[in-house]
């Protein structure tokens, strides 16, 4: 801290000398912009003709320089636009706008704490503008970046509309730790994490409306992502959201409708096909008299024997369609932007509601914005972002409950939906619990105040020295109601019906404090610094109760609950203070050079390690400029970059580091013991990465991309070690484990057709490889076959090889893959399960990831279709044993299990039928299978009416467009959806690639109206 004072007081002492020879100068001031659309130009280099003196262009395009009295020009030049010179006079403000050299403009990418020139750029940083999102179907952002970005993988978890995603940029960096990115809105660090009281996660991040954003930069490598430090081994993800412009104030409405539907349904047996299987199954073990079979079937059948025998039985249901619903959506937006020279301003607002294709699955959002910028002085320059809104999701139970409606497919064929002896739904003759019940007479909704907004103040301290000032804060308020009536009770154990109230906040408060300087010198030398602080405060208050003994369903508050039966209150909080500085140089606009650092310090770790440094350094070199290749014309970009750096990963709880006491009792006596061991020397996940990349662009720019390849080592993986027991504990969290992630990504877009008839193609592949190197010699264990181990991939699924069945007698066979004398591998099989070796049997991380977009455009017309997919991960259906288990017990099952075994000599991958059997039900491979797919993820067509037509009824835009999302997936995977990853398992990092009874992804196809005037 008494260095950062004294930095402080070096800038004020040059503040003061300069001031004094200024009254010899003059001051001009002014603003670059893009001749071809008027969008500012950041990074300009302005330079006195004659002299060494400059300064470059803000990340607003804004620029100030003092002169010499006897300075009459200026030159503006920048890689990319014709140079221009421009007399000065007696003029103190002088805007320019610059027009495009033989090569397309280059692209403004915004940076931590600042924005950048993309040719300048010597990490990774991938844009997405507001174009590329915008009304897309999707509640939140993320999913309209699917397949859009290289490097950055997006799964859907199930088709339950407002859930959470799991996001992985470059793979997965953390054990116990969250692998999700940071994210933050205009300078602000966001509230990210899962706040749902239950096991499913929501996702904040649908609180904001994606129609708002600006744009949206990825930040990949660590030269890019370390001036943020100890939370950016996962990426960053910075939000801009769109602010003000200085011209006549535009408005634009939008309105959109459609309807979604599941993109797969299974096939399940049918009475007569179920009947039959569970007879052959009873008769191939005799584990229960054909009477006491009969008598189940004629139970399930609501007491009717009629309605399950014969050819033609009277009850027949279709259960898989009872989980779905008729899945409406509707989207409303209205904005104004405009203002002039002193005030600029953005304002918005937006109705979105979209109904999930599971019953009683509904997302709704009513948010608003506004942005205003104000110039009160030619130094003085403040500013507000503020958005707020309203979120109400009516929830389902997590895959792995009863009652959420896609494990409804359990209950056999012959059951029938409502009850013929009360003309009501009924669970009392079902096989397992009906979700219809908590369809008609339960609730589960979380409802979401959330405001968002940072107030800024930027000064311009001297020509090219500015300090700018900003406070944030993100408020989240969530709150849950559950409500289960007494028709329920089979599901809550309350006779009388059960509900329960939890209250989350969030108060998540960030200042951020940095000078920016930028200055030319000599014509060939730019250099732009950053230096700050930052601090971020973020507290949790939890507050819950649950009561019993409700009179009837029209009493669903807590008030009403004839019982309170349990209550919660909790408070934690974190924080961090940090310290960040960067520099780039740049010489002769050729030779690139890039340096960052930030110290971070949180409260979450222990006191000997409470502070981290995260350096990292960079450079490129932009080859066309060299003398061998700047008269190759076709050449328009040839740079290659590399970089090095340290990031971090905080994401663990708030007081794992320190000695923790719990309130306990003993015989009705209050008193308190310790539940945690203190570790002073816990500390952060530590990611070094490397990063070299070329990038490239032929004719114009008609053809460019980028080549990456990098290398990310993860060390310090927090992980709970075993200790010894006279320490009264079993296990306490330490820095042990380390991880790798290594590949390539390859980028490529063309511009295939220019003209009236233009067709544009991008294309994005990426390749990862991740292994966990060390564990310390341990094991960690997931669900199902998952596991974190030694020299295999996270999640690596583990478990015995299925061999297929004996086509003798029908038995599932193993192979024992145990290693014979010699050394070489026993692939003999066996049918007992217990002999088979338990081996690496896939990956749930896929190897290749990827997307291509295709865009045409003619005479109004556009036409935009996007596929991605990926490829080289397995899928394990952690419901196969229950679904597709050969009569094992008395689950409907599905239709490929009358592939089974019935006679020797039959070849089959199913095996006999055996009620009771167990038969190749075990955990195994038999239930894994690739998950490779491509998906037709959006599809859209619109028509934009010409502008002489416009023009007649003073309107400046109308489009019409329909869009289409999920509509074609070709893959292999037997489940619903090979884009899974069940939300009933994500709380332990390990658990990847399980399908458990989760919803398939909605195929939606809308058709909307853009109006602008």
């Amino acid at each position: 801290m008494r260095n950062f004072l004294l930095l402080l007081l070096i800038v004020w002492c040059s503040v003061l000398s300069i001031s004094v020879s200024a009254q010899q100068e003059r001051r001009v001031t002014g603003k670059v912009s893009s001749a071809e659309d008027g969008s500012a130009l950041p990074g300009v280099s302005v330079v006195a003709k004659g002299t060494t003196k400059g300064t470059q262009t803000d990340a607003d395009g804004n620029y100030s320089i003092t002169l010499p009295a006897n300075i009459g020009t200026l030159v503006f030049s920048f890689v990319g636009v014709v140079t221009q010179e421009v007399a000065i006079g007696n003029r103190s403000a002088v805007n320019v706008t610059l027009s495009n050299d033989t090569r397309s403009l280059d692209e403004v990418i915004v940076t931590g704490y600042g924005a950048q020139s993309k040719r300048n750029l010597t990490g990774n940083i991938a844009k997405v503008g507001s174009r590329d999102i915008e009304n897309i179907p999707v509640p939140s952002v993320e999913q309209a970046l699917q397949g859009k970005v290289a490097g950055v993988q997006i799964t859907s978890l199930n088709g339950k509309v407002g859930q959470g995603l799991q996001i992985r940029v470059r793979g997965s960096s953390s054990l116990t730790a969250s692998s999700q990115p940071l994210y933050v809105i205009d300078g602000i660090p966001m509230t990210s994490a899962d706040q749902s009281s239950t096991t499913a996660p929501t996702n904040p991040i649908a609180d904001l409306n994606p129609n708002d954003i600006e744009s949206l930069e990825i930040l990949k490598d660590a030269s890019s992502a370390a001036i943020y430090g100890a939370r950016a081994s996962n990426g960053v993800v910075l939000i801009t959201t769109k602010k003000g412009r200085a011209a006549k104030t535009t408005f634009e409405a939008s309105a959109q409708m459609g309807a979604s539907n599941p993109t797969h349904l299974r096939q399940w047996l049918n009475t007569q096909q179920y009947v039959e299987l569970l007879q052959e199954a009873r008769a191939n073990t005799n584990a229960v008299s054909a009477t006491s079979l009969a008598n189940r079937f004629t139970r399930y059948a609501a007491g009717d024997p009629a309605g399950w025998q014969g050819e033609n039985p009277k009850y027949n249901t279709d259960w898989q369609q009872e989980a779905f619903q008729k899945a409406p959506s509707q989207q409303y937006d209205l904005s104004a932007r405009g203002g002039d020279a002193k005030t600029r301003f953005f304002i918005s607002g937006q109705y979105f509601d979209q109904s999930g294709i599971i019953i009683k699955n509904r997302f709704r959002r009513l948010s608003g914005r506004v942005n205003l910028d104000h110039t009160a002085t030619d130094k003085l320059t403040l500013g507000v972002n503020f958005n707020l809104s309203h979120s109400i999701n009516d929830r389902v139970s997590n895959d792995n409950a009863f009652s959420t409606p896609m494990q409804i497919v359990a209950l056999p064929a012959m059951t029938p939906v409502i009850d013929p002896r009360t003309s009501q739904l009924s669970g009392d003759y079902t096989l397992y619990y009906n979700p219809l019940l908590n369809r008609d007479y339960a609730a589960l909704q979380a409802r979401v105040y959330r405001v968002i907004g940072n107030v800024y103040a930027d000064y311009k301290l001297l020509p090219g020295l500015s300090f700018r000032t900003e406070f944030g804060t993100d408020l989240l308020s969530q709150q849950e109601d559950e409500y289960y009536g007494r028709e329920t009770q089979r599901n809550t154990g309350a006779p009388n019906g059960l509900g329960s109230n939890s209250f989350r906040q969030v108060s998540n408060y960030t200042t951020n404090n940095y000078f920016s300087f930028g200055r030319t010198f000599a014509e060939k030398h730019d250099i732009d610094a950053t230096l700050g602080m930052s601090y971020q405060e973020s507290r949790l208050n939890l507050n819950s109760v649950t009561g019993q003994q409700f009179p009837s369903n029209a009493y669903k508050e807590i008030i009403s609950a004839g019982k309170i039966t349990a209550g919660d209150g909790q408070e934690s909080r974190f924080s961090f203070l940090s310290y960040f500085a960067r520099v780039n140089y740049r010489f002769n606009n050729r030779y690139l050079l890039g340096v960052s650092g930030r110290t971070d310090g949180s409260s979450r770790f222990g006191i000997n390690n409470r502070y981290g440094f995260f350096p990292a350094v960079s450079a490129g070199w932009i080859l066309n400029e060299e003398s061998f290749l700047k008269n190759v014309r076709s050449l328009s970009l040839l740079k290659l970059r590399a970089s090095y750096g340290l990031t971090g990963n905080a994401e663990i709880g708030n007081f794992s580091s320190l000695a923790l006491y719990s309130a306990t009792g003993y015989v009705g006596v209050p008193g308190q013991a310790p539940s945690q061991i203190p570790n002073p020397d816990l500390t952060w996940e530590k990611t070094l990465q490397t990063d070299i990349g070329l990038e490239f662009g032929f004719l114009n720019n008609r053809f460019s991309g980028e080549i990456d390849y990098y290398q990310k080592n993860t060390s310090g993986l927090l992980l709970n070690v075993n200790v010894p027991g006279s320490s009264g504990f079993r296990t306490q969290l330490r820095n042990v484990g380390k991880l790798e992630n290594k590949g390539f990504e390859f980028v490529f877009n063309s511009n295939n057709l220019t003209g009236p008839f233009k067709w544009t193609t991008s294309l994005n592949i990426a390749y990862n490889k991740n292994v966990v190197t060390n564990l310390g010699g341990t094991t960690i264990t997931g669900s199902f076959l998952n596991r974190a181990q030694e020299g295999q991939p996270l999640g690596v699924f583990v478990g015995p090889e299925y061999a297929g069945v004996d086509v003798q007698n029908g038995d599932a066979l193993y192979y024992k893959n145990a290693t014979k004398p010699d050394g070489t591998l026993d692939r003999s099989t066996t049918n007992n399960y217990n002999e088979a070796a338990y081996v690496p049997l896939g990956s749930p991380s896929p190897k290749f990831i990827g997307g291509i977009t295709n865009t045409f455009n003619y005479m109004g017309i556009d036409l935009s279709i996007l596929f991605n997919g990926q490829s080289g991960n397995y899928i394990y259906n952690g419901g196969g044993k229950f679904q597709s288990a050969n009569g094992d017990y008395f689950d409907n099952q599905s239709i490929d299990q009358l592939n089974r075994w019935k006679k020797p000599g039959d070849v089959t991958n199913v095996p006999q039928a055996r009620l009771y059997g167990g038969n190749g039900t075990g955990e195994s491979s038999r239930y894994l299978q690739k998950g490779d797919y491509v998906r037709l993820r959006t599809v859209t067509l619109g028509y934009t009416l010409p502008k002489a037509l416009l023009t007649r009824i003073h309107l400046n835009r109308v489009r019409i467009f329909a869009t289409g999302q999920n509509l074609l997936t070709f893959t292999k995977y037997t489940g619903w959806d090979p884009e899974v990853n069940s939300d009933a398992y994500t709380s332990n990092p390990v658990n990847l690639g399980i399908d458990f009874y989760s919803a398939p992804q909605p195929r939606t196809i809308i058709g909307g109206l853009q109006i602008g005037f």
